[in-house]
């Protein structure tokens, strides 16, 4: 980190004390690459932390939250008005949230490059159980998402918050690593990875936003992590299990299994870790990555499939567990639901190339120079995350998401205030088979 910032800070010096800064380099003026260079965080925050929830909408999870654009109804195809209806966050059943169905929610006009969802066609998504009358349209009771809200007044929530893709949990799960998926959409037909051989398939999306070739659901693209080994710093992926190696809840959200030279590389043993709760223990023991995913089991992942509605109480446990820590002074976190789900959302994506924007979905940025009980309206998308970390550590950018993708650095945080104390945030004990995953003589996460 230090070697980083020296030679940042020697590569501007040299230029402005050549006297050539105002005649080639005019975004040099005024100490702009120092004043960026501040901005990004640089000699403050040494850990980033990437929590990664799944399927939910702003709209559906943070509805009515106090200065977020939030709207308690929406229309359907017909154009009918539909309140909200509350429905428990451990409500489990089914909402098809393919390619197809994001066009079908944009009552078709999103489907079409260039332009814009008109957010009138929830109804059209294909749904499997849950309410009975528009089981789309609904939010999470307040009861069930109050750890969430008690994170975003304590530190920040983003209202303006977009997926990177348009579509589901193996495109995202790509993004939030690589920024990219080789153009990939919807769900492989098997394994989600390297291990499903070359019977295994992916579908592929056009520039016109129609169904192209098929590919095997195993890339060879950089990766953040790649970016992370070059610059000498720390990276891991913490999940429950991984493709066919092992069998286990979550294991198609294992990121680095799609990716063929991590997979089949060092990484792969060294950085990749399993079960999910290892950071926890890691985290008590003084060890903190530079850079940490962290994906969750279905119990506690608020994905509409899952039963349980534990999301809240693993999030504030991992929270709690930085936040009481060695680390709390030098790491951001962020949360990040990883797309819609298939649930209503009132504000339009826009549209920024073929395969992306995709719906809202929820940001929370925890910190302790995340400004206080503060809702950011500038837009992100899942890869500004990404663009965090490769503008603190002065790393390049992966993809077309990441080069335009916004970083949270300059609306979310103040790193010209002293470091805020940590603020415990309290969750109900899950009951006793949500403790499945962790083995006999384990200490309980800290949840209240």
């Amino acid at each position: 980190m230090k070697n980083i910032l020296y030679r940042l800070f020697i590569g501007v010096a040299a230029v402005a004390f050549s006297g050539c800064a105002s005649q080639g380099l005019p975004y040099m003026q005024n100490g702009a690459p120092l004043q960026s260079l501040s901005q990004s965080g640089a000699g403050k925050i040494k850990h980033i932390v990437f929590i990664v929830q799944e399927n939910r909408s702003f709209d559906n999870l943070f509805q009515g939250y106090p200065g977020a654009d939030t709207q308690s109804w929406g229309y359907d195809s017909k154009h009918k008005k539909i309140k909200l209806q509350p429905v428990s966050l451990s409500t489990q059943y089914v909402i098809d949230h393919s390619a197809s169905a994001m066009f079908a929610a944009c009552d078709g006009t999103g489907s079409l490059p260039g332009t814009d969802c008109r957010n009138d066609g929830f109804d059209q998504e294909q749904s499997f159980g849950g309410p009975k009358n528009y089981p789309e349209y609904v939010y999470v009771p307040h009861k069930d998402s109050k750890p969430y809200f008690d994170m975003a007044h304590e530190w920040v929530v983003g209202d303006r918050m977009f997926q990177s893709h348009l579509d589901e949990s193996y495109v995202s799960h790509q993004y939030v690593i690589a920024a990219q998926s080789a153009s990939s959409v919807d769900l492989p037909y098997g394994q989600w990875g390297c291990s499903g051989g070359s019977y295994d398939e992916v579908a592929t999306i056009t520039q016109q936003r129609t169904i192209g070739k098929y590919i095997r659901p195993c890339y060879d693209y950089q990766t953040l992590g790649d970016e992370l080994d070059k610059a000498h710093l720390s990276w891991r992926f913490y999940a429950s299990s991984f493709g066919s190696r092992s069998s286990g809840d979550g294991s198609y959200w294992s990121s680095y299994q799609a990716v063929k030279h991590i997979y089949y590389g060092p990484d792969w043993k060294k950085d990749v870790i399993s079960p999910n709760w290892k950071f926890i223990t890691d985290v008590r023991k003084g060890k903190l990555a530079n850079f940490t995913w962290i994906v969750p089991v279905c119990d506690d992942s608020d994905h509409v499939n899952c039963p349980g509605g534990y999301g809240p109480s693993w999030v504030s446990a991992l929270v709690n567990t930085v936040g009481k820590s060695k680390f709390w002074d030098s790491t951001a976190i962020f949360v990040m639901w990883d797309d819609w789900g298939g649930l209503y959302d009132h504000v339009a994506p826009p549209f920024e190339d073929y395969d992306g924007l995709g719906f809202r979905v929820p940001l929370l940025v925890i910190s302790p120079y995340a400004k206080q009980n503060y809702v950011s309206h500038v837009q992100y998308e899942t890869t500004s995350v990404l663009r965090f970390a490769e503008d603190l550590w002065g790393l390049g950018q992966l993809a077309a998401a990441d080069t335009r993708a916004n970083s949270p650095a300059a609306d979310c945080f103040d790193f010209t205030q002293s470091p805020r104390p940590f603020v415990k945030i309290k969750a109900p004990l899950p009951p006793s088979f949500f403790m499945h995953q962790y083995p006999r003589n384990y200490q309980a996460p800290d949840y209240e």
